[in-house]
């Protein structure tokens, strides 16, 4: 006879809908900008990608705002099977990611600076080929660009609140992929975008690698890849130690690159040069922010209680981020070079907040992370203003003399550089000394004196630039600084405006940086 048996019930599980919204709208505008592209007919694209990308971030940071001011519990929600945590840590990175893009986005979307837009207009165009303003009247900007945008903010929100490896390691390809492409879509210099965009392809894979090699012995350790089950097996587990640090060790090194600290830098420099200037400002500025959101997560849920094994470990590496950052980037000549330099300094300053496993070195390095993205975001809109007639005039020669040609612009640029070289009254004096007042508070004092003494030699590269503006004679056949359209405009007043008032001000960003910790369960 045939016997049926009622199978168990399958359970479905719970989700926060609410929780996720942010997200939800910013993967969802991405997949109806692909509709656009596919559809629309070619004139309509700019004007449509451009609403929809900006009232979808904008739709998205209404509800954050929204959401974290009267809907979420304090000590923070995790859904998707536990798979993604809603805490107050990641309602502060996305709404530091939400802003930055806006910004980034102005950027890329403006067509004034560069006639078409900043973007290769063809993607069959030969490497090498420089496009004149008839070929760009005739083609227009590529606007494909915009969903790529979308889809690598919407996988950067993932990553931060990622509760497990596995999560983390899809919201990492998410964030990546679409950045591999857009580095090699510059409309000047073609040859050495798509070099940049090859490097950072291959590397980047390399670095997934490790990480996805990390989870699975992790997984052989602890049985799962939730970061409260490992928290759980490396605090109380008999098994042997070896699986656990030997992938911690894999794990950090695909979270260190994704976060330029060195010596997993060594594609910083090449990509941000050869990628686009607005593509450049939205790494330099969101992936730093994700790739540390994520490191903060890992290390305070996953491995806090083992946190006297590897911390000396990244004391090593701290010190020589700082070290390669800080005296590799006296010797660039290459303006957008040397800020890579300068963030693979910063890298190091914020791996200190990082280790440092106390409530003030959370908020704390979330500030860092607010002030550098904001920051560095204007800087580049800068460095897209001083043009010759190759495109932008990034070699330091030409900006000698520039503040008798644009005393607005140098003024602009000198005020960011002091904020990055972390001068009193800018955001950047702030986020060193909450970032170092934590690490002396928990025992790091060496590392801080280490760290002050790379944060004099890095204001040097920072103070050669400020001189060479305002005490050297331009060049006859020098460059010329373009008028920024609005868009562009908006993006450096907004990281101007920002570099300030979290100079002067900066309690209520401290605060909301401080108001809770991380979902533990």
């Amino acid at each position: 006879m045939l016997f049926l048996t009622q199978a168990p019930p399958v359970q479905v599980p719970s989700i926060d809908y609410f929780a996720v919204t942010p997200i939800l709208i910013i993967l969802g505008a991405a997949c109806v900008s692909v509709l656009f592209e596919a559809f629309l007919p070619k004139h309509m694209r700019w004007p449509s990608q451009v609403f929809l990308s900006l009232v979808g971030i904008g739709a998205a940071g209404v509800f954050l705002v929204w959401y974290a001011s009267s809907s979420a519990p304090k000590g923070g929600v995790t859904t998707f099977s536990g798979s993604i945590a809603v805490d107050r840590p990641s309602l502060f990175l996305w709404g530091t990611l939400l802003a930055l893009a806006l910004g980034a986005l102005l950027l890329i979307a403006d067509r004034s600076v560069e006639p078409g837009g900043a973007f290769v207009a063809q993607a069959g165009i030969r490497p090498g080929t420089i496009q004149d303003r008839a070929q760009v009247g005739t083609t227009g900007m590529q606007t494909e660009v915009f969903p790529l945008t979308l889809f690598a903010l919407g996988g950067m929100m993932a990553f931060v609140a990622a509760n497990d490896l596995l999560t983390m390691f899809i919201a990492l390809e998410v964030l990546s992929l679409p950045l591999y492409l857009m580095c090699g879509l510059a409309r000047r210099r073609r040859l050495l975008s798509q070099e940049a965009a090859v490097k950072y392809f291959l590397l980047g894979a390399f670095s997934s690698a490790f990480f996805l090699y990390g989870l699975a012995l992790l997984y052989g350790y602890a049985n799962s890849v939730k970061l409260s089950d490992i928290a759980n097996a490396a605090a109380g587990s008999d098994r042997s130690d070896t699986l656990l640090f030997a992938g911690l060790g894999l794990l950090a090194v695909g979270l260190l690159f994704k976060g330029s600290v060195g010596p997993f830098h060594t594609w910083t420099p090449d990509v941000y040069q050869g990628a686009p200037t607005p593509v450049t400002a939205f790494m330099g500025a969101c992936t730093k922010v994700a790739a540390f959101g994520g490191i903060l997560r890992v290390f305070s849920v996953a491995f806090e209680s083992t946190s006297w094994e590897w911390r000396g470990v990244l004391w090593g590496v701290a010190i020589l981020s700082m070290l390669i950052g800080a005296v590799l980037g006296l010797t660039q000549t290459d303006v957008k070079r040397m800020i890579a330099y300068s963030s693979i300094a910063h890298a190091g300053f914020l791996l200190i907040g990082a280790i440092t496993m106390t409530e003030q070195g959370l908020s704390s390095t979330l500030f860092y992370l607010l002030a550098y993205g904001f920051t560095t975001l204007a800087a580049f809109g800068v460095v897209s203003l001083v043009r010759d007639s190759n495109g932008e005039a990034t070699h330091l020669s030409a900006w000698a003399g520039l503040a008798k040609r644009s005393p607005v612009l140098a003024g602009v640029f000198t005020f960011l550089l002091l904020a990055l070289a972390g001068i009193p009254l800018t955001s950047g004096f702030v986020g060193k000394f909450v970032v170092f007042s934590a690490a002396l508070s928990d025992g790091m004092a060496p590392l801080v004196v280490v760290a002050l003494i790379f944060s004099a030699v890095a204001a040097f590269f920072y103070l050669r630039v400020i001189v060479l503006m305002y005490f050297s004679e331009p060049a006859p056949d020098g460059p010329t600084v373009t008028v920024p359209g609005a868009f562009t405009t908006t993006a450096i007043t907004l990281g101007v405006i920002v570099t300030l008032v979290l100079g002067l001000i900066p309690a209520f960003a401290l605060d909301w940086a401080g108001s809770g910790g991380f979902a533990l369960k």
